[in-house]
């Protein structure tokens, strides 16, 4: 019973030797593939109201390129510009208010011709002061008011007879009263 305990004990040990042998080398796991990735958003405080945006985007290498912007408590849109890598966050803030293209001479000649125009029109609606201007009625808009006014007479006729038929049959009409009505 011992001698079996005794090769029990050394096949224990000698099974542990094995098991380890493999243990000493170093198993390794190759990496992820690389994982990029892109976002985008606006939002604002109420609905229809953009007062901050965020872009960014990753090759999936550890390098990170975006730009949010937001509203100032000045009201002015601050946009900054950012990579972030291995050795850190890099901002690059943006206050430079880009400059306004300028007109190509097609269009400065089109604004020139626009803003003539716009003068001789003001000028040919200038009314002096205190003078009113009524603007005349087409012919559907006197057809119109004729008919209203034709009808409107027929209707204060009707009422009219009815008003003194009621009175020669001695039943007053009380303004006040709803049984009329």
């Amino acid at each position: 019973m011992e001698s079996l305990l005794f090769c029990c004990l050394i096949l224990s040990c000698l099974s542990g030797v094995v098991r380890s042998a493999p243990l000493e080398e170093e198993i390794t796991t190759p990496p992820p593939p690389p994982r990029p990735y892109a976002f985008g958003y606006a939002a604002g405080r109420y609905p229809g109201h953009i007062d901050r945006t965020h872009s960014e985007v990753s090759d999936g290498s550890g390098i990170v390129q975006g730009s949010y912007s937001y509203v100032d408590p000045r009201y002015q849109i601050r946009t900054v510009e950012y990579i972030a890598d291995r050795s850190g966050f890099h901002p690059i803030l943006n206050d430079a208010v880009p400059d306004l293209p300028s007109d190509t001479p097609v269009v400065a000649a089109a604004k020139e011709n626009h803003l003539r125009r716009y003068a001789a029109i003001a000028n040919a609606h200038q009314v002096a002061p205190g003078q009113a201007v009524v603007p005349a009625d087409t012919k559907a808009v006197q057809f119109a008011k004729n008919r209203h006014f034709t009808l409107f007479q027929q209707i204060a006729e009707e009422h009219a007879r009815l008003a003194a038929e009621r009175k020669a049959e001695g039943l007053e009409i009380d303004p006040n009263s709803l049984e009329h009505y």
